[in-house]
């Protein structure tokens, strides 16, 4: 078997992501070695950084750019230390097929060595985003319905103050009427530089008390308004 190159990675630093931290991947990747009988030519670490896109982990670039150099096995202890995306999953995976390169995936046991871990690699690549996006569907359904119950969703939006509860919104009279001139004003075709001057002028506050509009915080607004 070809040398092995490493791949490590956690979302936030110095802090285990999922119940598994840099140390346990490492031994994890070290015993593979081990049981293999192969050398461990290297390994890259990414920490605190997220696992969403490939292309901003300097690191993984590194350990793919090395593995299809070498023709190597790079090992990761799970899909989701190596990407959150079909796409970028498969990517990477025809990238180092392409360079004569493979992948091993230790908590799937994915061993892209052989045609039948290949076919495994691509379907639980599809079903892990399946998942994700369930997880995602369900997280905005439920927020769609809090607000439509008047409930709070994070931040309390402007023109609402959070209620004695804690959790339901009350509207706020002075900035409701706020909300009405932005309203007009947008109406009007005014665009969102000059509205953020007219509230300016008008000594109307934003929702921390401040005499400073810009744009970004009317189009914020103009946006809720809209939907």
């Amino acid at each position: 078997m070809a040398s092995v190159i490493g791949y490590l990675r956690v979302s936030t630093t110095g802090q285990a992501d999922d119940g598994v931290s840099l140390d346990a991947q490492r031994a994890r990747v070290e015993a593979y070695c081990l049981a293999n009988d192969v050398e461990l030519a290297e390994t890259f670490v990414d920490a605190g950084v997220s696992g969403k896109r490939a292309d901003n982990r300097p690191e993984l670039q590194k350990a793919l750019d090395l593995a299809c150099r070498d023709g190597a096995v790079l090992v990761v202890y799970s899909l989701s230390r190596l990407a959150r995306s079909t796409r970028d999953t498969i990517e990477i995976a025809e990238r180092l097929d392409t360079a004569g390169a493979d992948l091993v995936s230790l908590s799937e046991k994915i061993d892209t060595t052989s045609a039948a871990g290949k076919m495994v690699f691509r379907m639980l690549a599809v079903m892990a985003e399946f998942e994700r996006d369930l997880v995602s569907e369900r997280t905005t359904l439920a927020m769609s319905h809090k607000r439509n119950k008047g409930e709070r969703v994070g931040s309390v939006p402007y023109g609402f103050d959070l209620a004695a509860d804690g959790v339901n919104l009350t509207e706020n009279p002075k900035e409701q009427a706020a909300l009405k001139i932005i309203d007009e004003l947008r109406t009007a075709g005014m665009s969102l530089r000059t509205i953020a001057s007219e509230l300016n002028k008008r000594n109307i506050t934003t929702k921390g008390g401040k005499k400073a509009w810009s744009h970004t915080t009317v189009q914020r607004i103009v946006k809720r308004l809209a939907a």
